[in-house]
């Protein structure tokens, strides 16, 4: 049954693609600006303007996609692959949300702006170009996780801890690659999606135990490290098991394909990022760092 255009038109927005955002907050939380009210205005900001300029974005891609995307067995139910939503329509969408965005992050600070022009920048090259390139399509991936979270850091005006690059560069990447492999579980026909072609589920696998690994490694170092509250290695083992357990779902669950689907139906998952989250706030405003 066909959607009406209203919803056809939030459905190509992706919502479900903003939990990528909530990286936007990982500043406001690890420089304990969580109690401050005009801080998480400020962060909620930030986090609207790219849910507007990422969801631009995602039309954009399934516009210049609408030919593989209709052959793609999950991907033909999108508004614009199934015929909901007009192509024109479509551009006029992106339009307004890519300037309601912008406009959002400007009032907020120009160097927002900024990022979030350089976010949009690595999103379309991405859509244009680099999707098709092996190994740069994932890392163009990344990259965008890593303009979420230094625009979370200009939204509050904070400075941005390197430590958090790293660990998020590594867990995209290892998303990433999880992503590949669902989808070279699912697809058979791999001419229909040119980045399928150059990878096979043996390089996948390789890469996953590397990034899984940097992930892991660079967020205990992280908890470690001298400028930080080391009462935070208390959280690792939830870190461990998130990675552990998206990789069984993975691995032996076929799922991946689509890491927001994943993440949000997946119970366990759900718990244990809760868990994480109250444990890391607790440690943060309950602790000292230890001498």
């Amino acid at each position: 049954m066909s959607r009406a255009l209203p919803i056809a038109a939030i459905a190509a927005m992706r919502p479900k693609q903003w939990l990528k955002n909530i990286f936007l907050f990982a500043a406001l939380i690890f420089s304990k600006n969580f109690l401050n009210p005009d801080m998480w205005v400020y962060a909620l900001c930030g986090f609207s303007a790219f849910c507007c300029v990422s969801s631009s974005g995602y039309i954009l891609n399934d516009i210049m996609d609408v030919e593989e995307d209709r052959a793609h067995p999950k991907k033909c139910k999108r508004p614009i692959a199934a015929g909901e939503l007009s192509i024109p329509l479509a551009y006029v969408q992106f339009v307004l949300l890519l300037a309601f965005g912008c406009t959002i992050a400007y009032m907020l600070s120009p160097y927002l702006l900024l990022i979030t022009c350089l976010y949009l920048a690595t999103t379309l090259s991405y859509s244009f170009y680099f999707k098709h390139i092996v190994l740069l399509d994932i890392m163009f991936i990344a990259l965008g996780f890593l303009w979420r979270v230094v625009a979370g850091a200009f939204a509050i005006n904070v400075p941005i801890s390197p430590w958090i690059l790293i660990c998020t560069g590594f867990l995209a990447l290892f998303l990433g690659f999880n992503k590949r492999r669902g989808e070279l579980l699912l697809v058979k026909d791999r001419s229909t999606r040119k980045n399928l072609q150059d990878y096979s589920v043996p390089l996948v696998q390789e890469l996953q135990a590397i990034t899984s690994s940097g992930a892991i490694i660079s967020y205990a170092l992280y908890t470690v490290g001298p400028d930080n509250n080391k009462w935070l290695g208390l959280t690792l083992p939830f870190v461990i098991f998130g990675v552990f357990r998206y990789i069984y779902l993975v691995s032996v669950l076929g799922e991946g394909g689509a890491p927001d689907e994943t993440l949000l139906k997946d119970k366990p998952m759900i718990i244990n990022g809760f868990l994480y989250l109250i444990t890391a706030v607790c440690i943060l405003l309950y602790t000292s760092p230890p001498s």
